[in-house]
């Protein structure tokens, strides 16, 4: 067997700090040629971790375990995070590759997925993404958001879509145990809502949210879950999947049960969430004057009633409905964003790639250049695919690594440069000041049952990087 340190000193460069950045950058450190890899962990925010911190409802605990996994991967050293460093701007892909073997691109997939209807542009309209980013605290997004709409629609049957018809649904106080932010608790606090609509294509055998994401549902206080007999229908491929998938059938199931409950309850909540399904948007309504012209702003939207075909593909009935709303969110899927000097398939939204080798426009391999995550592969899948996929990114980067030309500046550190620039890093040891920063600031506030919050999640960015570099950036 071939002694580790026979094997030539690299140097990677992982852009995204992320999942996907995160286990790619492990997988790394603990392959055989380990010991001699340093690798350095970029991203654009001051804060590490991403579509956790950055894109997932604050009130998930399950999304603490995964912190947890992604902290003690960088707490065992060996792998250095860099902060609030932004590709293409900060650092150019040629200066990256003088200082870097290989360079790993894991910037996931933020932009909301297109939807080609007339109305999508109305005033009221818009992307799950953007509103999940300020809910979130998101250092990029303003700080307000316009919550007036009194009937809400979330277009989506995905995770997403259930986590924005939570936090759009549910009452403020009840997420003051969160991290959430408090121009966050303050914006939502205020909101008039009374009705969240959440409309699917398909049938309740097809939604793509999983079974932890429709029982958090039912959590939320004075708020009733709505159901509708006639969205119950199912083919013989519905009938199938219940037999055979547990996930499926447990949903269900718990949507069946929901629909029974609700002709037994004896109050109402003062807010109620309605789930729909076998419904198609094809127009947003615009509000009218009182002379007629339009006002820009949304005021309803229209669907047309769908049916299964038996495939469990949805098929057109030609009846339509409208539901009067004053805003919409449209939760149909992430998009990937290009980036400075990489190939881009702008119809997938992801990097060209065959097994994280980045590909040219002609098909051929880009050399030193790889891809991870969702800029890989699309925006489908959990944590679990996550993994998967960077490991096979990794296990290429690793069959090329000999063939590899090496940096010309690998002795030269890359945050030098970038400190040069008057770019402020921040550092590994820095997220370990705001980590405590917030958690302190948690402790200022006392919830109802005399327990401190947790953590208050700060903003601005300025304030992060300030807070961050407390500690010598290293």
């Amino acid at each position: 067997m071939t002694e580790t340190t026979s094997a030539p000193f690299r140097r990677v460069a992982v852009i995204g700090a992320g999942p996907a950045g995160v286990y790619a950058s492990d997988i790394l450190q603990r392959s055989e040629q380990g010991e001699n890899i340093a690798i350095d962990l970029f991203d654009r925010y001051p804060a590490p971790f991403g579509l956790i911190r950055y894109g997932v409802a604050p009130d998930h605990p399950r999304i603490k375990g995964i912190i947890k996994a992604l902290h003690k991967v960088m707490e065992r050293g060996g792998i250095r995070f860099i902060g609030n460093v932004d590709y293409g701007r900060d650092v150019t892909l040629e200066e990256l590759k003088k200082h870097y073997d290989a360079v790993i691109f894991a910037t996931g997939a933020i932009d909301d997925a297109a939807l080609n209807i007339p109305g999508i542009d109305l005033e009221g309209s818009y992307g799950a993404a953007d509103f999940v980013s300020w809910y979130d605290g998101h250092p990029d997004y303003p700080r307000e958001w316009p919550l007036e709409a009194e009937q809400v629609a979330v277009l989506g049957n995905g995770n997403v879509a259930l986590d924005v018809a939570r936090v759009v649904s549910k009452h403020a106080d009840d997420l003051l145990e969160t991290e959430i932010p408090d121009n966050v608790y303050e914006g939502l606090k205020a909101s008039p809502v009374k009705d969240v609509h959440v409309f699917g294509r398909r049938g309740p055998a097809q939604v793509k949210f999983t079974p932890l994401e429709l029982r958090e549902l039912s959590h939320s206080k004075d708020v009733d879950i709505v159901l509708y007999e006639e969205d119950f229908e199912f083919d013989e491929a519905s009938d199938e999947s219940i037999k055979t998938n547990n996930q499926v059938k447990t949903m269900v199931n718990t949507l069946a049960n929901w629909l029974v409950e609700q002709e037994e309850r004896t109050e109402e909540a003062s807010r109620k969430l309605h789930l729909h399904f076998l419904h198609q948007p094809v127009e947003i309504i615009e509000g009218r004057n009182e002379d007629g012209s339009g006002t820009g702003k949304v005021a309803g939207i229209r669907f047309e009633r769908m049916e299964l075909d038996g495939n469990a593909r949805a098929k057109s009935t030609g009846e339509y409905v409208e539901y009067p709303v004053q805003a919409v969110y449209r939760a149909v899927g992430y998009f990937g964003s290009p980036l400075a000097d990489v190939p881009f398939d702008s119809e997938k939204g992801v990097i060209p790639n065959d097994g994280g080798r980045v590909l040219d426009e002609t098909g051929s391999q880009v050399e030193g250049i790889y891809a991870t995550g969702w800029i890989k592969r699309g925006p489908v899948g959990l944590i679990g695919h996550t993994k998967g996929d960077a490991l096979e990114t990794i296990n290429n980067l690793l069959e090329d690594f000999p063939n590899l030309p090496g940096a010309e500046q690998r002795d030269s550190d890359v945050v030098e440069l970038l400190e040069s620039r008057s770019v402020q890093t921040t550092s590994w040891e820095g997220w370990l000041s705001l980590d405590e920063h917030e958690r302190k600031l948690g402790e200022t506030f006392t919830l109802p049952g005399g327990e401190a919050r947790e953590r208050i999640k700060v903003v601005e960015r300025e304030e992060m990087v300030s807070v961050s570099r407390g500690v010598t950036a290293s």
